[in-house]
């Protein structure tokens, strides 16, 4: 099906080819950032995957691929998944700090202050890609934990990194952190020879070449292409959803039922089944150290309150908030931009 989910892409395609093509053929390659945009189905991924394959000239030397954990984030989700599985016993960082990134099951209790983590952070990504060329893949940066959208940020900020940043979205208002990850895509695309794209749904003219190619037999008439085309949408992923289930049965039978929606087309926001809360004073202002990464010690050393206190609020803000750990609670606060004291402890 790669052919039909690359039609109407071509020219993003050649985009993203040359995007490389500019950095891999530097002789000093500084980091460049490709963003990619669109709905649910509209084929970020598949263009993703299709333009690694096609990158040469030379390959890249380094691949680094993360995205979020959807049912249950925690900080730096995307680093967590680039570092599973790998071997960072050569890299130039504190073992316990690399333990914590990676969220090993067995990582120190105690963690670095916010901001010295997220430099610890960008220092990993840097010691991964080395000396390049390298590519850095961000799958579903809309559901990324706002710890991963800072290094994503920051990432897109470094100088002299040689790497190229593809970055794929939904739109920021189905994100985890709806305006954290619209001040992200901003410093993404805002980022010096920047690529923004935006995928939309297929026209007609491509729905019709897309069908062409399942029935090469010219069998296909114009008003059934207008037909197909309003029963998905022009979405690429339902188009081929319905053809997978129906077009064995011939142009005529892409008219049957369709099939049934995919719950990852919705547009509902991630977490919006979470619901408001009567929080207190006290409580808003723990809430804000969660969402700042603190630990329940640092909580209590940054309000001048017991850790025994401080873990009885927690316990209410999980039960008022409808979260399910401390992380949900931490994303509860950002989306309701709800923010307590942050200064390091």
């Amino acid at each position: 099906m790669m052919p039909v989910a690359m039609v109407g892409r071509v020219g993003e395609l050649t985009e993203l080819a040359r995007a490389w093509s500019s950095l891999a053929g530097s002789v000093t390659p500084a980091r460049r950032t490709v963003v990619i945009t669109g709905a649910a189905g509209v084929g970020k991924s598949l263009l993703v995957a299709a333009a690694l394959d096609g990158f040469a000239d030379p390959r890249p030397s380094v691949v680094l691929f993360g995205t979020a954990r959807v049912h249950s984030p925690a900080p730096y989700d995307w680093l967590a998944a680039v570092l599973s599985g790998r071997d960072t016993a050569g890299l130039p960082l504190p073992a316990d700090a690399l333990a914590w990134l990676a969220q090993h099951p067995n990582a120190p209790r105690e963690r670095y202050a916010p901001g010295t983590l997220l430099r610890l952070a960008v220092a990993t990504v840097r010691a991964l890609v080395g000396a390049g060329p390298a590519v850095i893949v961000v799958e579903d940066l809309h559901a990324l934990d706002p710890a991963s959208l800072n290094l994503i940020g920051e990432l897109a900020a470094a100088p002299e990194l040689p790497a190229l940043l593809v970055v794929a979205s939904r739109p920021p208002e189905t994100a985890l952190a709806p305006e954290l990850a619209a001040r992200t895509l901003a410093r993404l695309t805002g980022a010096p020879g920047a690529v923004r794209q935006h995928l939309g749904a297929l026209t007609a003219d491509q729905v019709a070449a897309v069908l062409a190619q399942v029935y090469p037999d010219g069998t296909v008439e114009r008003h059934l292409v207008e037909a197909v085309r309003e029963r998905t949408g022009g979405n690429p992923y339902r188009l081929t959803e319905l053809l997978a289930t129906r077009g064995g049965h011939g142009p005529d039978g892409l008219l049957g039922e369709p099939p049934p929606e995919h719950p990852r087309l919705s547009a509902e926001p991630i977490g919006a089944e979470l619901v408001g809360a009567e929080l207190t004073a006290r409580e808003i202002e723990v809430l804000g150290c969660l969402a700042a990464g603190m630990s329940n010690k640092q909580v209590a050393r940054s309000l001048g309150i017991s850790v025994r206190t401080v873990t009885v609020h927690v316990s209410n803000l999980l039960r008022k908030t409808g979260s399910a750990s401390r992380t949900e609670a931490a994303l509860w606060a950002v989306r309701r931009q709800l923010t307590g004291p942050t200064q390091s402890v």
